[in-house]
């Protein structure tokens, strides 16, 4: 179907058209109040500050481009990832929650969620003062009374509240994913200030660069769609069963993609690396000269871009297992096929299934966790190659990018089929 077509069909189908407009009316909401600014700030500083720091500005892109002009919802829905980095981790350790997110079905997940938005209230608060008065003490923001301080904690709190919800309506009544939609939409938000960033910088001298540069920003693109649509296919047959025209069995195969983590493990290794920073760059405020003096030698070893590098490289393959292994039991797999009466060809049903399951798991999830880890530092290794630094590939903005493009494609591609099947039911 050619893309015009497309679109055209979208737009005669009410209740995707109206889906479609919903999702981009929220995102001009969340746009517009991330344009306005909490009072006291030094903008020139404060964007100068997230230009010249990685970390942050990774932060800043999952805030939802919010950061960086300190507005009311200058956290995002960072508190909220936090919440869910937490809540996931206790499944593994706490029983019940494991219960909830497991076997309790609609009714667990309810709850799994609704303590998850409670734990993104206090996470808010604590990050927002982290960051406050990391801005403080670069003499980003102005000096603030004890009533200036608590205000902006609350309000920038209400802004993170307000981003769950907004998040959460988009989920219910529009197209993809809300919190991943919000991430989007800063991504977006900060293409026209990289290419006139770029157009104002633009030196002949440097043509092979910018060559070099587009180059590999199409290959990483094409690499990134390819891993994110990669799985392997585990062939699934099932018992035979009497029917009209004698005994049949009939045959499937069960997905495992290469990346089945999506960006879950960039989130939290970004997340793991900005508390010691934070906690560093407090304690650089608030402690003696001693401290003072240590907790800044200890920010600026792990803003360090060799070290900061290698930390999230490693954190991220980690986090990959880690999530991988969360959300997808071989053990679970394994034992609901045996109750369908389903089983791989050549392999014993139950603990034998599980074993190969899992050692497929391995094999494929490795692949995926180099190849995030990869995109992860992927800015750090363009940038040091080309020594172009008024653009940057941000190889985890372009994966997230990717996979919300792909996840509202299929999604509206699916409720196109749903239609064409209803219509050919209804003849």
């Amino acid at each position: 179907m050619k893309v015009y077509e497309k679109i055209k069909r979208i737009w005669k189908l009410s209740e995707l058209r109206y889906k479609i407009l919903f999702v981009f009316s929220m995102l001009v909401v969340f746009r517009a109040v991330a344009a306005i600014p909490v009072p006291g700030v030094n903008t020139s500083r404060l964007q100068s500050f997230f230009e010249n720091n990685q970390l942050f500005g990774m932060l800043n892109v999952f805030s939802g481009a919010g950061m960086d002009n300190f507005s009311l919802v200058m956290m995002g829905v960072g508190p909220y990832i936090t919440a869910s980095i937490v809540m996931q981790l206790m499944t593994v350790v706490i029983p019940a929650v494991e219960k909830w997110y497991r076997e309790e079905g609609e009714a667990g997940r309810k709850k799994f969620q609704q303590i998850t938005r409670v734990l993104a209230v206090p996470f808010s608060l604590i990050q927002s003062y982290g960051m406050i008065t990391l801005l403080k003490s670069q003499n980003v923001i102005n000096d603030l009374s004890g009533f200036e301080l608590t205000r902006t904690i609350i309000i920038i709190t209400a802004g993170t509240i307000f981003l769950m919800w907004l998040g959460e309506l988009i989920t219910e009544k529009g197209i993809g994913n809300g919190v991943s939609m919000i991430i989007f939409a800063g991504i977006i938000t900060g293409l026209p200030g990289s290419i006139k960033n770029l157009i104002a910088t633009w030196d002949s001298a440097q043509l092979f660069a910018y060559s070099a540069f587009a180059i590999v920003s199409i290959l990483v693109i094409a690499a990134v769609i390819f891993v994110t649509e990669g799985q392997r296919n585990i062939p699934v047959t099932y018992a035979r069963r009497i029917s009209g025209k004698g005994m049949v069995s009939s045959s499937s195969y069960l997905p495992l993609r290469v990346n089945q983590a999506g960006v879950i493990p960039i989130i939290f290794a970004m997340s793991i690396l900005l508390v010691p920073n934070m906690i560093a760059n407090v304690l650089g405020v608030v402690g003696s000269d001693k401290v003072k003096s240590m907790a800044m030698s200890f920010a600026a070893f792990i803003q360090d871009n060799w070290v900061h590098g290698i930390l999230y490289f490693i954190l991220v393959v980690a986090f990959t297992f880690f999530y991988t292994t969360v959300t997808f039991d071989p053990n679970k797999v394994s034992e609901n096929l045996q109750k369908q009466g389903g089983y791989i060809p050549g392999v014993r049903p139950g603990s034998s299934t599980a074993k190969y399951l899992q050692r497929i798991l391995n094999r494929i999830t490795l692949a995926g966790a180099l190849f995030l880890g990869l995109i992860a530092v992927l800015p750090y290794i363009v940038q040091g190659l080309t020594h172009i630094q008024t653009v940057s590939l941000g190889g985890t903005s372009l994966l997230i990018a990717v996979s919300v493009a792909l996840d509202v494609m299929k999604q509206i591609d699916s409720q196109l089929i749903m239609r064409d099947y209803e219509g050919f039911l209804r003849k």
